[in-house]
């Protein structure tokens, strides 16, 4: 997929804001845990840590039946649990601690096994590369049965390949900022139930 970057500057996806908000203490001594053995030439193996530390130590609130809103990456960091949008801002605030850049992308998926189900949008990452010079999506949504999301520094390996039969949608924009209409429905609904069902398409 050829990705369109929603700035040309790449300090904004290094960028600290009200949600991706890495300058709070609680992000930054967690990335000096995860990034205390590598040095700044180990760029992959900082993005793997925090990769694997959001994928597998923050539970997707769906997976535990939670109706927690978490909106801020300290707030998820806080309670140990989001929503897939919440998490990549995690993930977003970890790598942009280490000066790893890195954006958020979007999916529209079948909300089910097939279209009658209706339709969501999904969050993931992407971060660029700089050895290769390439962004590569990355997503920590968390893995569960017949889902297997994986950093291997190569090829993406997300979480929901797209189903184009389904009329399902990888969204070519990485985003330096969350996207105005998961702001909206952030800003608007307390109840991730509630919230989940507020977004079907950018």
């Amino acid at each position: 997929m050829d990705y369109i970057l929603e700035s040309s500057d790449i300090n904004d996806y290094l960028a600290a804001d009200h949600y991706v908000d890495f300058e709070n203490p609680l992000i930054r001594k967690k990335a000096d845990e995860l990034f205390a053995n590598f040095s700044d030439e180990e760029e992959e193996e900082k993005i793997k840590a925090a990769f694997e530390f959001v994928r597998d130590e923050i539970n997707h609130s769906a997976d535990i039946d939670s109706e927690r809103v978490t909106k801020r990456a300290s707030e998820v960091l806080e309670y140990k649990e989001g929503i897939c949008y919440s998490k990549s801002l995690l993930l977003a605030a970890l790598l942009r601690c280490a000066k790893i850049p890195a954006g958020l992308c979007y999916q529209r998926l079948t909300r089910g096994d097939t279209p009658d189900t209706g339709y969501i949008v999904h969050g993931l990452n992407a971060v660029y590369l700089s050895n290769k010079k390439k962004w590569l999506r990355i997503d920590a949504r968390g893995n569960k049965l017949n889902v297997d999301a994986q950093f291997t520094g190569e090829d993406e390996k997300i979480a929901f390949p797209v189903r184009r039969e389904y009329e399902e949608t990888d969204y070519p924009t990485i985003y330096a900022a969350l996207h105005p209409s998961i702001i909206r429905v952030f800003e608007t609904y307390n109840n991730r139930k509630i919230q989940e069902l507020e977004i079907d398409g950018l």
